[in-house]
């Protein structure tokens, strides 16, 4: 949707006005900036392993287990909301976490392996693994590109009324389901042939039939049950317990960071986080080290930070350090959605290169 800027407007929509704008630039599927690295260090940083990704689903899964059985023993008395509550939390931002590494084919290893987990998380955050997966692959090559990334979660001016929407996932839900209806008749929209190859439309189709024959299944067990109980474990905690992940871990990681350009530290930023939340999210706390890097696993994001740090801005310390940040520059954006924060880069960092590889004169100054 086109949004204001000023007297013009800044239209966020793909295969758009600015989507022309984008491909005049340059800036379509172009080179982007990368940290220096040694070859030898990346290869080892890259290995992946099935180990890590198997324990800490493991640990998930035992989680909701004991979460589950004490929501279950607490049911029809006010300790269940506290209970659902951390169960929904622990539910949805483990596997978001986990959808988005398996997207990347990185969490494990084994392949099958991957793909398994990945439809598991898929289905339970609400999202069509395939669909989403080639949407995720453009965000990834076109990262803060306005009319070409299609995972732009707050377009300037922010609209604070869709924040709050999705606080509870609500805008997402409704437009996945209305996805996967269209899907399952065979109807794409011009946009998604641009991001989905051909080849995929066909397996996309079925798992959008399945997708619904699965929730048409649990929303069946609740009424044949009498109770909202089967979709308090399965379903719903992708919206009551979205309160954790969408107005926290979805804007910190671009918030108020720059568009329209190809040094992902400009527009992409990492916080310091303590471990249980790591854990949560999956180490997507260092997310300028991932989209430089989106090959690397997610068990070796805190090394690969320690390698790239000189290169790099101060990371943010702190979770409410960050939202400080980006909500203040939401505030200021809603008058002037021009503005821009602009982080410092160490004396050891390389020029800002706005327009990719580097250059000995990039930069901002």
């Amino acid at each position: 949707m086109p949004r204001k800027i000023g007297s013009t407007y800044k239209d966020y929509s793909l295969l758009g006005q600015q989507t022309k704008i984008a491909e005049e630039k340059g800036l379509v599927s172009a080179e982007w900036y990368t940290s220096p690295i040694s070859r030898k260090r990346l290869k080892e940083l890259m290995v992946r392993k099935d180990w890590p990704g198997v324990r800490d689903v493991f640990i998930w899964f035992a989680a909701l287990a004991v979460l589950g059985y004490i929501a279950y023993r607490t049911w029809g008395t006010w300790w269940a909301l506290p209970v659902f509550a951390i169960y929904g939390l622990v539910y949805y931002a483990f596997a978001h976490s986990r959808w988005h590494e398996c997207a990347h084919y990185t969490a494990f290893k084994s392949a099958w392996l991957n793909e398994v987990v990945y439809f598991i998380v898929s289905f339970a955050s609400i999202r069509l693994a395939t669909y989403r997966r080639w949407k995720h692959t453009r965000h990834h090559t076109d990262t803060q590109i306005v009319g070409r990334d299609p995972e732009i979660n707050v377009p300037r001016p922010p609209s604070f009324r869709t924040m709050l929407m999705n606080i509870f996932n609500v805008d997402l839900t409704r437009l996945e389901f209305i996805t996967a209806f269209r899907l399952s008749f065979g109807k794409l929209r011009e946009f998604e042939k641009d991001i989905i190859p051909a080849t995929e439309s066909h397996k996309m189709y079925w798992e959008a039939r399945f997708f619904l024959l699965v929730y048409a299944v649990v929303i069946g067990i609740a009424i044949y049950m009498q109770s909202i109980l089967p979709l308090l474990y399965f379903g719903l905690p992708a919206l009551y317990g979205a309160i954790f992940t969408n107005p926290i871990f979805f804007v910190i990681e671009h918030g108020g960071l720059h568009e329209d350009v190809l040094d992902h530290r400009m527009c992409t930023r990492t916080v310091l986080m303590n471990p249980v939340i790591r854990f949560l999210q999956g180490n997507m706390n260092y997310h300028m080290e991932h989209h430089m890097f989106p090959m690397i696993p997610y068990h070796a994001l805190p090394e690969l930070h320690k390698e790239i740090r000189h290169d790099c801005p101060e990371p943010t310390r702190g979770l409410w350090s960050a939202l400080l940040e980006v909500y203040s520059a939401f505030i200021v954006q809603l008058r002037d959605p021009s503005y821009t924060i602009i982080r410092p880069l160490p004396s050891t960092a390389r020029p800002y290169s706005p327009n990719g590889p580097y250059k000995e004169k990039s930069g901002l100054g």
